[in-house]
């Protein structure tokens, strides 16, 4: 389990994100994603990445199944409710959290579950990091136009000085995710956020680091 980054939800649940190159434990029902905003229920073990073309985001209460999200920099949210006992999987890439997949998320978990939003506990994963993640002033005003609170998530940082990332427009993605954590209902001492930046730890994937053909971190969530 070395090479899996493990987080604790609490019993009766397991959650991880894979570092570079490490197996799974276990199958993981995964999606084709496409940076949109819907989200599947997983009803059946037996579901394949086939039949869940086009979606970002999963949600189950089947015990001992996995459903997992691929990423390299976008941030993977999942998310466990411990009462009614169901689980999401969550890929909020910029245009996902612009869109509010986490939000469609719990909506999801609620309709589905009924479960409460005050009642789940979410980690969002390895992805990149407000230093890293340099943007232009198009995708900048995308996220103000969607009404994210610029003082909290954005930064100008001027000219820079020639390093990589240095200088333009920053958005913090891990605290936009936390932001609509939050307004959809979820305790901030219920949101973890792990804190690794992937385009400067080299034991994850990054995509803007080695490019889009770079392998996948896989992270994953199952009830037991």
């Amino acid at each position: 389990m070395n090479r899996l980054l493990t987080y604790d939800l609490g019993p009766g649940v397991e959650a991880f994100s894979t570092k570079r190159n490490a197996p799974l434990p276990y199958p993981v029902i995964q999606g084709h994603q496409v940076h949109g905003s819907r989200v599947a229920v997983v009803d059946r073990p037996g579901i394949i990445r086939e039949e869940l073309e086009g979606y970002d985001a999963f949600v189950t209460n089947l015990p001992g199944v996995a459903i997992g999200v691929r990423s390299a920099d976008c941030v993977p949210v999942l998310l466990y409710d411990p009462v009614k006992r169901a689980v999401a999987a969550v890929h909020a890439g910029w245009k996902g959290t612009v869109l509010h997949i986490v939000q469609a998320s719990i909506n999801a978990l609620r309709q589905e579950y009924g479960c409460s939003p005050s009642n789940l506990k979410a980690v969002i994963g390895p992805s990149i990091g407000p230093d890293s993640f340099q943007v232009g002033e198009e995708v900048a005003e995308k996220f103000k136009e969607e009404g994210f609170p610029m003082d909290v998530i954005w930064s100008f940082r001027g000219e820079g000085d020639g390093s990589p990332m240095s200088g333009g427009h920053h958005v913090d993605l891990w605290k936009a995710n936390r932001w609509l954590l939050e307004k959809a209902g979820v305790k901030p001492e219920h949101i973890q956020v792990c804190g690794i930046d992937t385009y400067t730890d080299g034991a994850f994937f990054s995509a803007r680091r080695e490019g889009t053909a770079c392998g996948r971190i896989i992270n994953a969530i199952k009830l037991l």
